[in-house]
């Protein structure tokens, strides 16, 4: 917002922000039901039988979002250097062990942290369970025991990168290329380059695949809008300082699915507690489970699911504990730090993309290792 609001209209406008994401997140779970989207089976595909389709519906949601917030970026209509992943400090061994600890855990659990949410839309038990063990997993990992290992250990290894460690930013330092020039060109060139690699597959090239991967990523551009245009207050009129409404870091966001798990179940265990307001980061996680439960029962997907055996459990409970842990020590999942971080072009997203798949790759080949000396 660029006009200075009185107080009484703070409410309000939070209000927007909350229904605007509620939607865009909707949406996100519809797609993602309809299309049977998901980052864990888009690496299991790829690794067992060499099937590239679910990993290009990835890089084509990646490809849009990075377009798309690179050039509401350009235009100035949104700052990515107030996102949680651009700041100057990587973090690049948090990163590495968050992810690796998040791509094994969501092979363990059938699915990462926006699977998991899809998944209870459509009937799943097992995936309620692992809602459960990632969102306490989550909140301990912030403010819990396993705070003092991602605070003491992890994350004081770290590269300073100035001014921001965004691409874009980079560039414009080591050139003189306007930033809003940088943001358009990075982001368009790279968005078509991996559009192009996405699209020469001619078997991908349906129109469920495509219209629904790019609708994934325009989705992702929509809540960094929302959040960091609509909800954006240069001044806030009590504190007087710059502000984003709604959102639980105080900064811009956009989908991520670790700790507004946690964020959730915090808000549902303490909501007569007036200090807890519901945040962006709640409302998507609502709006992903609505949206894939009305696709599941209008296309008659939706079945009940349980465990097969105690090894299911077993699996799935320590799945959601490391993806807990591990996408807020890599602060984002595959959503989180895949497509929302990756948008803003920072370096330590890309970083926590690659350990993320890498954990995933060894946790397909552990579970093919499992089958088969079961099967001896």
């Amino acid at each position: 917002m660029t006009e200075p609001l009185p107080p009484e209209a703070l409410p309000a406008l939070a209000q927007q922000v909350l229904w605007a994401a509620f939607a865009l997140a909707c949406v996100f779970g519809a797609v993602a039901q309809k299309i049977g989207f998901c980052t864990m089976g888009a690496v299991a595909d790829w690794v067992n039988f060499g099937d590239t389709t679910r990993m290009r519906q990835w890089l084509l949601a990646i490809a849009t979002a990075v377009a798309g917030t690179q050039l509401l970026a350009a235009v100035g209509l949104i700052d990515t250097t107030d996102a949680i992943y651009t700041g100057p400090r990587l973090t690049w061994l948090a990163y590495v062990v968050g992810g690796l600890c998040f791509g094994f855990g969501m092979v363990l659990a059938g699915g990462c942290g926006s699977r998991t949410l899809v998944r209870i839309g459509g009937g799943s038990l097992k995936a309620l369970v692992v809602f459960l063990a990632l969102g306490l997993s989550a909140y301990v990992t912030m403010r819990g025991v396993l705070a003092l290992v991602r605070a003491g250990v992890l994350e004081p290894l770290a590269l300073e990168l100035r001014p921001t460690q965004d691409l874009p930013a980079q560039l414009a330092r080591r050139s003189a290329l306007p930033a809003a020039a940088a943001h358009a060109a990075l982001g368009l060139l790279l968005a078509a380059a991996v559009a192009v690699w996405v699209m020469r597959d001619a078997a991908f090239r349906t129109t469920e695949n495509v219209l629904g991967s790019v609708a994934l990523g325009a989705v992702v551009t929509g809540v960094w809008f929302v959040s960091g245009h609509l909800g954006h207050l240069r001044e806030h009129p009590l504190t007087l300082e710059e502000a984003y409404l709604a959102t639980a870091s105080g900064r811009m966001e956009s989908l991520t699915f670790v700790a507004p798990i946690a964020h959730t179940l915090d808000w549902l265990m303490f909501a007569s507690d007036r200090s807890k307001a519901v945040t962006l980061g709640i409302a998507t996680v609502t709006g992903t489970v609505i949206g894939s439960a009305l696709v599941a029962l209008v296309t008659r997907r939706f079945r009940w699911e349980g465990f097969a055996n105690t090894e299911d459990t077993a699996n799935h409970l320590v799945g959601g504990v490391l993806m807990g842990f591990g996408g807020v020590t890599a602060m984002g999942c595959t959503i989180g730090q895949g497509i929302s971080g990756i948008s803003t072009l920072a370096l330590g997203s890309f970083v926590a993309f690659g350990a993320i798949v890498a954990g995933a790759i060894f946790g397909v080949k552990y579970q093919a290792w499992r089958v088969s000396r079961s099967a001896r």
